[in-house]
């Protein structure tokens, strides 16, 4: 194209003002410029192109402004006046201009150029001017003109490198907007870019440059997403004959290349289109260095956050990850570094990185191993979803790597992984569960030989798996559930670490202790010692302070705050003077560290002791944690068990002891073998300051001694010996009770009395309750032990009866000291005696006249034992009325099955009781009622088979008998027949059908009750009721349940005389014989027994008179 000629001006080349602007020539002064040009300024700004007179008649104007005296004035002013009526002079006349030189065009448009850096000052008074010169031009593209030029090349770089150099961030968003506009209508419109007009882009992209001014940056990156697809080939052009040519010499940015890929790929991948093949030649280059720089490229282009590169460019992704097996060491280590950024921002990827970070990770070279652990490493700590388990597992595999630098780097990453998702469970209970393998391979380390491993452990476990920076509660509450879900090696090795450690605060109150001696004995052991030790005993020798800080660190009582400070003062001691490597320091840091009690005390110890009793209660967190409650209660006692050898002091608290004891009663066995081994650890001082815990240990431990397994026996013994003083009292009750029990078994083995053992044992029985379980009298034995032993020989005399052969030859007289254990002084006495006699009687082992022996509870101060016992006779009752009904054959053996024969037995053991001393007395008289009312209240609840006077009957037919066991006793009969009235009188009292007529006939036990003489039975026979029972005269007994919670006055067991009688005397011979049959009573009646009726009448008229 051709540039039209230059138009002359009308009026034969005169120049023609605007209405009111004078000449403006260079005789007048710059202000009366300045002020003539704004009025020309305002008359091309109200002009448009359609004005085709006044763009003729102002043409002359327009070329005198293109002159060399306002192209060329020094005035600032008067230029930026200038332009913008040559901007507007462009607008008007377009699509030609006026000028056809094309000088005159370059001089006019760099005028332009320059005056366009006034808008780097948005606060100077002509700024709008400049804006309106910017927005003239990027609106009508006047620039687009210079296309026709030869060198317009160079009015366009003049052009971008002024608008890069003046914005700032004072613009706002239309200057940036007309700036763009103006720049991308040149690059859009033109036939090219040149390689000097992309530099003017480009350098702006250069790290350097980008910091400098980052609003040039960020225009340069605009520019280039408007114009991706017109520059692209400018850029490809570029770097094609930078990377395969080799042509440096191009551009002063050539040795930017591989900054520029990075730049351009972050703006738009698409610039760079027809570069990413260029980059996988440069990948398979010879040069090592040039492979390391286009693999640090890729690197930052495959892993950034939002790059698709690597599945939109395949081909270069897999030569990428080719690098990973380079010969090179610094390009396999960049791979290595790059894995990190790309498990980050593309977990789609970490697929394929897998296999090549496995082959890294048994690289020879240290640095990539460490690096391979590095890159996981970092990426787990980002989220633990972004690496799979075996990429894991490439680090689990490291912490046995030969070298160490590997291998902590390896145990550090874990640590770090184990803390903040096992910890703090930062990413919840799925990934927790992931890495739960972690704590038990950081704890198998220390089955390593080296030294390094061992100390790294237990640096690990003291920062990472049990923080001792928490607080008590929370430090104990992670230690309590990390041994819970340890494996079996873990374990181990975790109790052998805590057995070196104090192991190593021996060692070192040896070295304390040496230094008590006499200078020269201490230094005799100083001198084979390592260099290090023989300086650390010189230091300790010559420092007192730091001797007493090390000694109170090693204390059994130092708490784990005192061990901070202890430590913090030792190391603030060996500081000075400042070093800036200090190996002895190092060494003694690594020391206190391990002797430091950091995490158990007498506070961290009842932490521990009150979580274990939240899980006996089931109000702990077991399940959240990942344990069920038994597991947590056994391995809590298995850690106190281990840190019972390392710090037994702490365990020395009542509260920690009950707790303990809690654990000791619990059914299983493992736990409570562990309790018995805490005791016996911690216990020493039990007998001498906690004798509450003492007299409750005794009984247990000889229990578990008696009853528990082989290994619980074995070590209550042993317990019993490191604890008690007088442990050869306390095992010989032990050993009394387990002979009892083998008398017992042995008896019952046999079935039969040939040798007449039975009535020795019995004897021997009899005289341990006579003496109240102290056999020699000497007061040797403590009040727990004696109702031990008196417990034991009830349950054997109650045991040997359940058998046949051995009932027959037990004597009233021992039947009665067995039933009045139930009353014995000490309440677990009673209390597990009756249960034993409840589950005998209940299976239907035991005779019936043993069920007598509950109305002897009606005495018992305790009202639970009381409820307890009436419960027992009415499930015994009920029980054997069942089997009667449900068993034909039952009727044949009434007298052994049948409730209500049990009176007789009643009747005859409360006449024997040693509380019944004084008939006469109203206090023993109400016992006497208490009792037979606690019986026959359940027993005459209903009135079966007119129940109620075949008991009327045979009480009755009771008081016309003598007492069998001391026949010649007149008072001993006389207290029969007054326990009778007073049956007869509750018997009247509680129903009005006793006294019907009972065609059955009772029948009596021969063994308790012997046939009176005529005389005797006709004098009983006309006394019905005692006048004693005027004393008993009250109003009618209440419920049962008033009468059982109603306080005894008569608290406590029997207090018995030892006095000879016919059963120490004489053999266990069996007097029992044939039941007294009714009809031999009926013989012996007198002739004028009184009818029903006069009986009746008679009663009552007695109840009346009392």
């Amino acid at each position: 194209m051709e540039f039209p000629q230059q138009q002359k001006p009308a009026g034969d080349g005169k120049i023609v003002y605007p209405p009111g602007v004078k000449e403006i020539t260079d005789k007048i002064s710059n202000d009366e410029v300045v002020k003539r040009l704004k009025m020309v300024v305002k008359t091309y700004m109200d002009m448009d192109q359609d004005s085709e007179e006044e763009k003729q008649q102002y043409l002359g104007l327009a070329l005198h402004l293109a002159s060399e005296f306002f192209l060329r004035n020094p005035n600032k002013d008067v230029r930026l006046l200038v332009a913008c009526c040559l901007a507007d002079i462009f607008r008007i006349y377009a699509p030609e201009a006026p000028y056809t030189s094309h000088d005159k065009l370059k001089d006019i448009f760099l005028f332009i150029t320059r005056q366009l850096k006034g808008l780097e000052d948005t606060k100077s008074p002509q700024f709008n001017r400049y804006f309106y010169l910017l927005e003239n031009l990027a609106w009508v593209k006047s620039y687009n003109i210079c296309f026709e030029l030869e060198d317009c090349n160079e009015i366009f770089i003049q052009l971008f490198k002024t608008l890069f150099s003046v914005i700032n961030n004072s613009h706002n968003q239309k200057v940036q907007l007309h700036m763009m506009d103006l720049m991308s209508s040149i690059i859009m419109e033109g036939d090219g870019v040149t390689q000097e007009l992309l530099d003017t882009i480009l350098i702006n992209l250069i790290p350097a440059h980008k910091n400098l001014n980052k609003q040039a940056y960020d225009l340069a990156k605009t520019l280039l997403k408007r114009t991706v697809q017109t520059i692209e080939t400018c850029i490809a052009n570029f770097f094609n004959q930078v990377l395969v040519m080799g042509k440096s010499s191009v551009s002063d940015l050539s040795e930017h290349v591989f900054d520029l890929i990075q730049e351009l790929f972050a703006i738009d991948p698409m610039l760079l289109t027809s570069v990413m093949p260029q980059l996988e030649f440069k990948l398979k280059s010879n040069d090592g260095e040039e492979r390391l720089a286009v693999v640090r490229l890729l690197a930052k282009l495959f892993g950034a956050k939002d790059s698709e590169l690597a599945s939109q460019n395949r081909p270069l992704w897999q030569c990428f990850l080719g690098r990973f097996n380079d010969i090179h060491v610094p390009v396999r280590l960049e791979c290595v570094k790059f894995a990190s950024h790309c498990l980050m921002n593309h977990p789609d990827l970490a697929r394929d990185l897998t296999e090549y970070l496995k082959v890294r990770s048994h690289d020879p070279e240290e640095a990539i191993r460490h690096d391979v652990i590095v890159t996981i490493i970092n990426a787990g700590k980002k989220d633990l979803n972004l690496v799979n388990d075996q990429l894991l597992g490439f680090v689990r595999e490291r912490t046995l790597d030969k070298r160490w630098r590997v291998r902590k780097e390896a145990m550090m990453g874990l640590a770090q992984l184990y803390k903040k998702y096992c910890l703090h469970h930062e990413a919840g209970k799925e990934s927790a569960l992931k890495i739960s393998w972690i704590k038990d391979k950081l704890l198998h380390i220390y089955y390593q030989n080296s030294i390094d491993d061992k100390l790294l452990v237990e640096k690990i476990f003291a920062q990472y798996m049990v923080p001792h920076s928490l607080d008590t509660e929370e430090k104990m509450k992670c230690l309590y559930y990390l041994y819970a879900c340890l494996d079996t090696n873990a374990v181990k090795a975790l109790n052998e670490m805590w057995k070196c450690q104090n192991m190593l605060r021996g060692l070192v109150k040896e070295l304390l202790d040496l230094h008590k001696l006499p200078v020269s004995e201490a230094n005799n052991t100083s001198e084979e010692s390592q260099d290090f030790m023989k300086k650390f005993n010189q230091v300790l020798g010559e420092d007192e302070k730091l001797r007493a800080q090390l000694e109170m660190l090693i204390s059994p009582t130092c708490s784990c705050k005192q061990a901070e400070v202890c430590v913090r003062e030792i190391t603030r001691k060996l500081t000075f003077p400042k070093q800036p490597t200090n190996p002895f320091l190092e060494m003694v840091k690594f020391l206190l560290e391990r002797i430091a009690p950091v995490h158990i005390d007498s506070e961290a110890i009842s932490a521990l002791v009150k979580l274990l009793n939240k899980s006996i209660e089931g109000t702990a967190d077991d399940d959240e944690e990942g344990v069920t409650p038994d597991t947590a209660i056994r391995s809590g006692l298995e850690l106190l068990k281990v840190l019972s050898f390392t710090h037994p002091t702490a365990f020395h608290s009542a509260e920690t002891y009950e707790s303990l004891l809690q654990c000791l009663k619990m059914e299983d066995d493992k736990v409570a073998e562990a309790a018995i081994q805490i005791f016996r650890n911690t216990g020493q001082k039990i007998e001498t300051e906690l004798q509450q815990i003492r007299s409750t240990l005794i009984p247990i431990l000889h229990q578990k001694a008696k009853r528990g397994t082989p290994h619980q026996a074995k070590q209550a013994v042993h317990c019993i010996h490191a604890i008690f003083n007088n442990k050869e009292v306390q095992l010989a009750q032990i050993f009394e009770v387990q002979a009892i029990k083998l008398l017992v078994r042995w008896l019952l083995g046999m079935k039969n009395n040939q040798s007449k053992s039975a009535n020795s044992t019995l004897r021997l029985l009899s005289a341990m309750l006579v003496s109240e379980g102290d056999l020699t009298e000497q007061k040797k034995i403590s009040k727990s032990d004696m109702s031990r032993l008196r417990l034991a020989a009830g349950g054997a005399i109650m045991k040997l009866a359940q058998e046949p052969c051995y009932h027959d030859i037990i004597t009233p007289e021992q039947f009665q000291l067995c039933g009045l254990v139930i009353n014995d002084e000490c309440y677990q006495v009673r209390q597990i005696f009756a249960q034993k006699l409840h589950l005998a009687l209940v299976k239907l082992l035991l005779p019936l006249e043993y069920l007598a022996v509950f109305a002897l509870c009606a005495k018992d101060p305790v009202k639970e034992r009381r409820a307890h016992a009436r419960q027992c006779l009415l499930k015994n009752i009920s029980v054997r009325r069942e089997y009667i009904k449900q068993n034909p054959l039952a009727q044949e053996k009434l007298v052994s099955l049948l409730p209500e024969y049990v009176v007789p037995y009643m009747i005859h053991l409360l006449a024997h009781d040693p509380d019944f001393t004084k008939p006469q007395e109203y206090e023993q008289l109400k016992d006497i009622k208490e009792c037979l009312w606690f019986m026959l209240e359940v027993l005459m609840t209903k009135n079966e088979n007119n129940s109620h006077a075949f008991l009327r009957k045979m009480v009755e037919n009771i008081k016309q008998t003598k007492d069998a066991q001391c026949p010649d006793d007149t008072k001993a009969n006389e207290k029969l027949y007054i326990v009778c009235d007073v049956a007869l009188f509750v018997i009247a009292n509680k129903s009005t059908a006793c006294h019907l007529d009972c065609p059955k006939d009772p029948v009596l036990p021969s063994k308790f009750f012997l046939v009176q003489d005529k005389a005797i039975h006709h004098k009983h026979s006309d006394t019905l009721l005692s006048p004693v029972l005027s004393l008993l005269m009250q109003p009618k007994p209440a419920p049962v349940l008033g009468a059982v919670n109603k306080p005894l006055t008569v608290p406590g067991r029997r207090i018995f005389t030892k006095t000879t009688t016919a059963s120490d005397t004489t053999s266990n011979t069996s007097t029992n014989s044939s039941p007294l049959s009714s009809t031999t009573i009926n013989k012996n009646r007198l002739m004028h027994v009184h009818t029903h009726t006069q009986q009746q009448k008679n009663m009552w008229a007695l109840f009346v008179r009392l």
